[in-house]
């Protein structure tokens, strides 16, 4: 069986990989910080040095994303620097590269999903750092493929579903943005991706490299994103607060963020085959496995 090496191991997607990567013959090793911190470069080295990596998907990443605008340092060293040692150290072993990255690379002022090969402009610092960290991959590893994505969910960690549900038991009234939108996507699909696009790397065949989008299909604001969650949730007999739709200039915070964050992934369907389910059937079956554990 092909070995993968997920750094991020511990995060939504690197746990989904681990999961699935059997069913696409993988033995996956998904260490935690505690064993490969992207902030040491050394560990980062020493876990690629520690096997014969068939491919390394790097899902790791420093996304707090308000933070990132006070702790710049750290943003870039985890989200620029140790990709670009990541992309060095597998070009060196012949290892293909996998990495996870962002909508925030864009500046969410067009009026359409953006394509792959449409302007960066970040405009926040995580966005800046993450788009660094894509130039140094392509710069280090010419054997790479770079999966953006956006507004990521799953039944466990933290997100804006258990955010939501959270709050939604605390709170008569919950005050959710309105005027920002995205594709939300369950990192359960972005682990097929990521895992397709391995096999890929990894097969006798046709080895790309290159960026693709890949998100999960049909849009929705923050706030219809919450009206969905609050309604599969009341079905399930919790308690359900009035919902209060915002703008983005109601809810100030220290980084900005896209107004658009929609991607498309018609690059990715047609290289990889992989067509992605609408976003309220891949979250609706986030919420079934979330909401059958309480």
């Amino acid at each position: 069986m092909k070995r993968i090496l997920v750094t991020g191991g511990s995060g939504q997607i690197g746990r989904a990989v681990s999961a699935l990567a059997e069913e696409y013959g993988f033995s996956a090793d998904a260490p935690g910080r505690d064993r490969c911190d992207l902030a040491k470069p050394e560990t980062l080295i020493q876990m690629i040095d520690a096997e014969d990596w068939s491919v390394v998907i790097n899902c790791a990443a420093y996304t707090a994303v308000d933070a990132a605008q006070t702790d710049n340092a750290l943003a870039h060293a985890v989200n620029r620097i140790a990709p670009s040692i990541i992309a060095q150290e597998t070009n060196l072993r012949s290892i293909p590269l996998v990495h996870v990255s962002t909508d925030y690379v864009f500046d969410g002022e067009q009026d359409r999903a953006y394509h792959e090969d449409d302007r960066v402009s970040p405009v926040s610092v995580y966005g800046a750092s993450k788009e660094g960290g894509e130039a140094a991959i392509r710069a280090a590893n010419p054997n790479h493929a770079i999966l953006r994505t956006a507004w990521v969910l799953s039944a466990e960690g933290k997100n804006f579903l258990n955010t939501m549900l959270r709050l939604g038991a605390e709170r008569d009234i919950v005050s959710v943005v309105n005027d920002q939108k995205g594709c939300p996507t369950s990192a359960d699909d972005i682990a097929h991706a990521l895992l397709r696009i391995a096999d890929r790397v990894t097969g006798d065949g046709l080895r790309p490299s290159g960026t693709w989008h890949f998100v999960n299909s049909g849009d929705a604001t923050w706030h219809e994103l919450a009206a969905f969650i609050f309604a599969r949730a009341g079905e399930a007999g919790l308690k359900v607060p009035a919902l209060n739709a915002i703008t983005t200039a109601d809810y100030p915070t220290p980084a900005r963020r896209p107004a658009n964050s929609r991607l498309d992934t018609s690059k990715f369907v047609r290289d990889f085959g992989y067509v992605p389910r609408h976003w309220q059937e891949a979250v609706g079956a986030l919420l079934a496995e979330r909401l059958k554990t309480r």
